[in-house]
């Protein structure tokens, strides 16, 4: 190949890496400055009450995320449930929580939502210690997948809306997962800034993840979901849970533990 085609090649190809990014970052100034739909602040209003509570910036914040967000992400029903605006918006609302203020982008490994109408059933092998290969049946209200799916079941994302203030959300804790998964696997390490913080999240973590499994050992009550006990991951999606829907009993009675949760969100839900 002569040489000229070859530095023409890679000419575009550098222009092509500096000039996406800025395309892509103009594409979405125009998303975010094009006026929320009324049908959509209509869906905010009855399906998603915690909205209410954010302050005025946060709020006009989380719209626009969610203008992006839905423009970008695609939904897929499964099960014969037919994609709505309802569905779309709700769903997008709480992923769009979670990157306030943060210079993450918009889970730029998510491709698309999938969403059965209830609780779903998923099939996996497991293999024992003595090799043999068993198949488990498993009943999941949702799961986040690292090659770039997310799946909910609608009922359990509406039941976990419908109250803003139990700790419980699915939608909350699979998008958490995605948050996690941009690092690599959910392993409770999502991507940190300094190594300080890295630091101070590993030794908080560590020790209130050792404390909830201890404490689901004895049967202990506990602020935080039995399942967070599972592993780390599972951890880091329970607990984000509680801190966007029960900051202020998680401020007193896990004070470290909220700090760094703060930290990393780059907000304080008890200031709402």
């Amino acid at each position: 190949m002569p040489a000229v085609i070859i530095f023409c090649l890679g000419l575009l190809l550098v222009l092509w890496l500096v000039g996406a990014p800025w395309w892509l970052e103009r594409k979405r100034q125009k998303l975010r400055a094009q006026p929320f739909p009324a049908p959509w602040r209509a869906v905010l209003q009855q399906r998603v009450p915690y909205v209410r509570r954010l302050p005025a910036d946060l709020q006009l914040q989380l719209k626009q995320h969610m203008q992006v967000f839905l423009a970008e992400k695609a939904f897929i029903g499964c099960n014969g449930l037919e994609i709505s605006d309802e569905i779309r918006v709700t769903i997008a609302a709480h992923a769009c929580l979670l990157i306030l203020n943060r210079p993450g982008g918009y889970y730029p490994n998510l491709r698309q939502i999938l969403v059965y109408p209830d609780s779903f059933v998923v099939q996996r092998d497991q293999v024992d210690h003595i090799g043999l290969t068993r198949r488990s049946r498993d009943v999941l209200a949702g799961e986040s997948w690292s090659d770039g799916q997310v799946i909910l079941s609608w009922q359990d994302t509406l039941d976990g809306a419908a109250v803003a203030d139990d700790g419980q959300n699915v939608a909350i804790h699979e998008f958490a997962h995605q948050l996690d998964q941009e690092s690599g696997s959910a392993n409770g390490a999502p991507r940190l800034g300094r190594r300080a913080q890295q630091q101070s999240w590993s030794s908080v973590l560590g020790t209130e993840f050792a404390t909830l499994q201890a404490r689901v050992t004895r049967g202990a009550p506990s602020l935080f979901s039995d399942y967070g006990a599972t592993d780390p991951g599972e951890f880091f999606a329970v607990i984000s849970e509680v801190f966007f829907e029960q900051p202020e009993a998680m401020s007193q009675e896990h004070p470290a533990l909220y700090r760094e949760l703060s930290q990393f969100y780059q907000l304080d839900p008890l200031s709402w």
